[in-house]
């Protein structure tokens, strides 16, 4: 009897390991561009990492993949509709469904077409999003749909410029979605059913393109996203409006791409356009009710390339092409690399930057300096190089438009 303690204890760390590793999603196990890979590559081949598989045909779009320890799953575009494809970890085609219309756009907006939402996945259920905004529950095993909810035609919502590109946020009960709509606006569904839980009005505001966080507190979780012109927090529970801070500048029709980061009482954003806010730091209170700005740094700012937060620094590229090293403390710029801007993530002390002029550089920081210690060009693929990698058991996916790329890193 003296070991069912015992037991119990390792049944229960067992099962919490285990459901560390249920989602799989955007930008990584915490939506912020730190994957936990060790013992990659310390240099590249002169010609790049080794090219495993390739699989043409996902159509145009922008959105990256998830990853299982036995699928690869991503959005795509087929003759204007969205679909979800289904990989094994060899590239081999396993099932595609569709999910309605894909965004297409036109005049300006056309020329960015395509998939740009990367797929949720909780256990064995897939969830993802067209560009058109509706959001569709799938089995992981098989494809097979099991509810959809269209956020125009359904939750009132509404369609900007360039269409939804929210990558949805899933936790045990609910996934959560950005209509854009006055009495909509934000919106939780059952996981399971695809019925409305709540919705909020929350700052009546028109959708970004921001894939959003949930930040477990002590009393609340918290959702956090962008709209057109706020950085907004709900409470995950009902809905609340719980705080906003104004954006006051942007491009287009609010381009706030980048999903925030959180830690250790604060979030940090980045938004698209320099002496508008730039890089920010904000404190949140204990029980999550309100936010204090700490400092900004208006000269450090992108779009949608994406920021990590690795130990007391923020590292992003800006579209002057440099990556940028901005210590926490103030928010000076403390180090900075001449790079083309592009999607930066980062694993075992080596930044991944893939840049929009098509190339990927691995950037040793094992010394706390940055060096260059790689280079691949991607070849494959159309359209503009604005995925972001991947990095999943030592492989680095790269999606360029309509071409699927697993390079070995490890």
């Amino acid at each position: 009897m003296r070991k069912l303690p015992i037991i119990a204890f390792i049944v229960f760390i067992i099962g919490s390991q285990s459901f560390a590793q249920k989602i799989a999603q955007w930008r990584g196990e915490n939506r912020d561009g730190i994957y936990q890979e060790t013992q990659l590559l310390k240099k590249w081949p002169d010609k790049g990492p080794e090219l495993l598989w390739f699989v043409e045909g996902i159509g145009a779009g922008y959105a990256a993949p998830s990853i299982t320890t036995d699928k690869v799953v991503i959005n795509g575009e087929l003759d204007s509709l969205s679909y979800l494809f289904a990989y094994d970890t060899n590239g081999k085609l396993l099932w595609k469904s569709p999910n309605g219309q894909e965004f297409m756009g036109n005049g300006f907006s056309g020329t960015y077409p395509g998939a740009r939402s990367t797929p949720t996945i909780f256990d064995n259920l897939v969830y993802a999003s067209s560009g058109r905004g509706r959001i569709a529950c799938y089995d992981l095993a098989n494809g097979k749909e099991k509810w959809n909810v269209d956020m125009v035609k359904d939750l009132g919502g509404y369609e900007n410029e360039f269409g939804y590109s929210e990558s949805l946020v899933v936790d045990d009960k609910n996934v959560y979605c950005f209509p854009g709509g006055p009495e909509n606006n934000i919106a939780a569904i059952d996981r399971f059913t695809g019925n409305m839980v709540w919705s909020s009005k929350a700052m009546g505001d028109t959708t970004s393109f921001c894939s959003p966080i949930l930040i477990n507190l002590k009393e609340r979780q918290i959702l956090v996203t962008f709209s057109r012109h706020y950085l907004i927090g709900v409470d995950s529970k009902n809905g609340q409006l719980l705080w906003s801070y104004n954006i006051e500048s942007f491009k287009w029709d609010g381009e706030h791409c980048n999903t925030p980061i959180y830690a250790d009482g604060f979030i940090y954003n980045v938004s698209a356009e320099e002496n508008g806010n730039g890089t920010v730091k904000l404190e949140l209170s204990p029980d999550g009710k309100s936010i204090k700005e700490i400092w900004r740094n208006k000269q450090i700012a992108n779009g949608f390339s994406g920021f990590v937060k690795v130990d007391n620094n923020l590292f992003m590229t800006i579209e002057k092409n440099w990556l940028k090293s901005i210590e926490l403390g103030k928010g000076n710029v403390v180090d900075s690399l001449k790079i083309k801007n592009g999607s930066l993530i980062f694993a075992d002390n080596k930044f991944i930057c893939y840049s929009t002029n098509g190339e990927v550089k691995l950037i040793d920081y094992e010394q706390k300096k940055f060096e260059v210690v790689g280079k691949l060009k991607i070849e494959k693929g159309t359209s503009h190089h604005f995925a972001h990698p991947v990095l999943d058991s030592g492989i680095m996916y790269i999606r360029h438009g309509d071409a699927l790329m697993a390079y070995k890193i490890k």
